[in-house]
């Protein structure tokens, strides 16, 4: 039986670098992800054991010193293997703030956000790389100005590295016809209505069940899944600003408490209370 402090995923942020986020899990047995997407880039190591990553249709079987890369939307989840033990590290950056970084490493043209096709890797030097940021930040003896260095030269190093095979990858999906677009745009902005699929069919012009189809086929998930997906979002980033969690299921849409507790775990494997106590220290490693 796993303990259940250590199933228990902590977090790490700073109001310094308001840019960046970690997240750390030394049991992820009882930490299971339904597909989601994050409006950041993200990147993960597996610390210990094995997981599942299923990420935009593709499908890997990685281990501990795998490095894994999600681009801002791109549908995916990790879960264990055979309820076996797991642990993982991840990290969340701003996509501007990522992209300006890219700008000036001469990786792109503008300073403006474009995704990067690499999905996995076991590049040592970037695995150890990555542990040894994550240390770096959660010592409180590292001042922040020296936490933003370190987060600049180790994000530089993984940006190059990957940006030459990121250049022979393909688009995991074919771009949506306009209607579709259009529909995606209003699910953004209106997310937090409560919007019926014969609703949005009748928008869009299919009928429900090609809606539900193609939809899926050009954003990786149904039109309901994909509003709940950005109900969630506005729910962590309530969070983040400090708002109490009824407050933040009011601003992300959702009228009973327990149900937003709920459908936040399903997809961002911890509860909104575990997600609102970020430490400035994580646990030692176990």
């Amino acid at each position: 039986m796993s303990n259940p402090t250590l199933a228990q995923p902590v977090f790490w942020r700073d109001s310094e670098l308001p840019y960046i986020e970690l997240r750390q899990v030394s049991d992820g047995r009882a930490v299971c992800y339904e597909p989601h997407s994050h409006t950041q880039w993200s990147m993960g190591a597996i610390t210990g054991g094995q997981s599942t990553f299923e990420y935009v249709g593709r499908h890997y079987h990685v281990g501990e010193g795998s490095l894994v890369f999600m681009n801002p939307e791109w549908v995916h989840a990790c879960n264990p293997v055979d309820n076996q033990p797991w642990a993982y590290l991840m990290l969340y950056v701003d996509a501007g703030w990522l992209a300006g970084l890219r700008f000036r490493l001469g990786l792109l043209a503008t300073p403006l956000w474009q995704d990067i096709h690499y999905d996995v890797s076991s590049s040592a030097v970037l695995y150890s790389g990555f542990q040894a940021l994550s240390y770096r930040l959660q010592d409180d003896q590292v001042s922040s100005e020296q936490k933003r260095d370190c987060v600049e030269a180790f994000l530089s190093e993984v940006m190059v590295s990957i940006s030459g095979a990121a250049e022979q990858a393909e688009q995991p999906f074919p771009p949506a016809p306009v209607p579709l677009q259009e529909l995606a745009r209003y699910l953004d902005c209106h997310c937090t209505d409560e919007l019926s699929i014969k609703w949005m069919a009748e928008r869009a012009g299919f009928s429900e069940s090609h809606l539900v189809r193609v939809f899926r086929k050009h954003f990786g998930m149904t039109p309901h899944a994909y509003q709940i997906n950005r109900r969630v979002q506005l729910g962590q980033r309530a969070i983040r600003r400090g708002a109490p969690i009824a407050d933040a299921a009011l601003a992300a849409g959702f009228f009973d408490q327990p149900h937003f507790q709920k459908v936040f775990k399903r997809l961002v494997a911890a509860t909104p209370g575990q997600y609102g106590r970020p430490l400035k220290r994580l646990p030692d490693r176990v």
